[in-house]
């Protein structure tokens, strides 16, 4: 490896103070599935008034942004991503007032606010799907949504062998013969988006929003609104060999950057303006036109969660990732967890996967876990909890905004012992439970021992249940622990606020191909020990070359750090294991930085 210097796209300009990029560029982004995080009723269910009663405990946190999954009504489907109503709060979940309150009392904290738009489907309980359904064949109603005759006699099969996300056919009928297409559950029908209606009603949702003072919007599947169902209308086989081109009947058309090029307007109305991140699972060359300033801003980046615990993959993410975005004028996207996939500190602690020749995995990480009930194979909790410290401190040095899943930072496992009957994801009951689904890593938050049945999630029970063993991952219990998950993320974040730099990135020689070493244009210093071997700090020093450690200061660090290493301009600042004289154990970060950090 060979010291490189990798400038993260749109980089900041020397003679531009660094505070007047805009805010999303490198922000820290935490991911709030509201359902999940703090129930202030007591039935069992999150809700916006218990996001607002945590509000010190995010501003404590040391993000900058929240990002709130779907809150509108909706009839769960689909944990909430089938909508009913896009400019409304679900009842069960509180009122327009009680969003104002909240969104109130997170700008107060300098806290912004990100809400999930659905914009693909809507739920089968939308009032235009009603209205559709009602209205019968050839209604202007069914317009707004993709209904098609069946084949066969009397229509009786569907219009195609399509196959949904959830599993089973991507088509549905209706009472009167009719099929409607449904790319996700059966709840979720695909809207029109040829429909100047459906394009018109959104930007109306995107403006009802940012009026109420939302600070930008995350786009879900937003590759796959715009789609061509041209006559006569390719197989499964058929549409599974056509190329990603933009021009792919069902997904990433060159045609949908249309709307966003509207949407960018309706954004950049407002002072400041609105930023959005895509959810787009395209083809890498592709990513850039949803980031580029004149479409979304930003997009996604899986790859880092999809990676295995690997210097080689780690540092080919990076590389690939800051150039991809480089190309688009944005800022690249960094996430370990999220709410689809199993949670990163359980991942990390199972076997690797095995992946196709051309390096993606043949199943994701930590399925076959799941659906043995957390059984096979053996789950080594405290590699997986190392692995991910290290792995968190990793990203939160990269240049370009972290995301963060509520519950990570208390090194948060993956549930897999939820029963049939408590399950509610409907990959579940669409694979007749051959796929238990993404249940496992929404089970609501544990906030105290003492909670009563729900560990402090709410004065009830929870929506989700939640195993005994959350009682040793309490944000009470953790708050008194120096060496906790959670106050290593408390003093990470924070020192990454207090480092924040230009979007520049070099790597320097490591002399070990499992441990990756690069330095931010200030000085910062993040080293990454990914074997098992003990890493000598001092073996390559803060300019690549040579220095002897010695005893420095320690501002912050996770477990006891009783040494830390400096080289006369660098101190270490926080380390995810323990370092001695010098030593970097495995499995393990750290970083340095200049001595007035922190």
């Amino acid at each position: 490896m060979s010291t490189t210097d990798v400038l993260a796209p749109g980089t900041t300009p020397a003679a531009t103070p660094l505070e007047l990029a805009p805010w999303w560029r490198q922000a820290a982004v935490y991911q709030i599935y509201p359902r999940s995080f703090a129930d202030a009723n007591g039935d069992g269910l999150g809700d916006i008034p218990g996001i607002t009663s945590k509000a010190d405990y995010l501003q404590g946190l040391g993000i900058d942004a929240v990002w709130l999954s779907p809150f509108y009504p909706s009839a769960l489907a689909d944990g909430g991503y089938d909508v009913a109503d896009y400019r409304n709060v679900d009842p069960r979940l509180g009122t327009l007032a009680d969003f104002d309150a909240m969104l109130g009392a997170l700008h107060a904290l300098g806290i912004r606010v990100v809400v999930d738009i659905v914009p693909n489907h809507t739920s089968d309980q939308h009032a235009w799907f009603q209205e559709a359904v009602a209205a019968g064949r050839g209604s202007s109603a069914r317009e707004r949504y993709i209904f098609r005759e069946g084949n066969g006699a009397d229509g009786a099969l569907p219009p195609t062998d399509w196959v949904a996300a959830f599993g089973g056919s991507a088509w549905e009928r209706v009472n009167d013969g009719q099929w409607y297409l449904h790319s996700f559950a059966i709840e979720q029908p695909d809207l029109n988006w040829a429909h100047p209606e459906v394009r018109a009603d959104f930007v109306t949702t995107l403006r009802f929003w940012s009026d109420r003072g939302v600070d930008g919007f995350r786009i879900d599947v937003a590759h796959m609104l715009t789609k061509d169902l041209t006559e006569p209308l390719p197989s499964q086989a058929e549409m599974d060999l056509l190329p990603r081109d933009g021009k792919h009947p069902l997904q990433d058309r060159d045609d949908v950057h249309e709307v966003y090029a509207e949407w960018r307007q309706v954004f950049n109305s407002y002072d400041p303006p609105r930023t959005a991140v895509a959810e787009a699972w395209v083809d890498r060359a592709r990513v850039p036109l949803y980031a580029s300033p004149d479409s979304l801003g930003q997009a996604f980046n899986f790859d880092l969660l999809e990676a295995d615990f690997d210097a080689a993959q780690f540092e080919a993410v990076v590389r690939d990732n800051l150039t991809l975005a480089a190309a688009s004028g944005s800022s690249s996207t960094w996430v370990l967890s999220n709410h689809d996939v199993v949670r990163h500190a359980t991942r990390y602690g199972l076997p690797v996967p095995p992946r196709s020749a051309d390096g993606h995995p043949l199943r994701k990480h930590g399925v076959d876990w799941v659906i043995s009930g957390g059984v096979s194979p053996v789950l080594d909790r405290a590699q997986g909890e190392r692995r991910a410290a290290a792995a968190t401190l990793f990203m939160l040095g990269l240049p370009g905004s972290s995301y963060l899943y509520q519950g990570e930072e208390l090194g948060l496992h993956e549930v897999a012992e939820i029963p049939a009957e408590a399950r509610q994801d409907p990959t579940f009951f669409r694979s007749a439970g051959a796929d238990l689904g993404r249940d496992g890593c929404r089970v609501p938050l544990p906030w105290d021992a003492a909670g009563a049945s729900s560990f402090g999630f709410g004065s009830g029970g929870a929506h989700l249940p939640q195993p005994t063993w959350f009682a040793e991952y309490t944000v009470a219990a953790e708050s008194d622990d120096p060496e906790s998950s959670l106050e290593l993320y408390r003093r990470a974040l924070a020192l990454r606020r207090s480092l924040q730099t230009d979007e520049h990135l070099e790597w320097i020689p490591s002399g070990r191909a499992d441990v990756l070493r690069f330095r931010r244009p200030n000085g910062w210093q993040v080293v990454t020990n990914f074997g098992t071997e003990p890493y000598p700090i001092d073996a390559v020093g803060t300019t690549g070359t040579a220095v002897p450690a010695d005893v420095g200061e320690t501002i912050a660090a996770s477990g006891t750090a009783d040494t830390a290493v400096s080289s006369g301009r660098a101190d270490m600042l926080i380390a995810s294991r323990p370092l001695a004289a010098g030593i970097l154990p495995g499995e393990a970060t750290v970083w340095f930085g200049p001595r007035d950090a922190g």
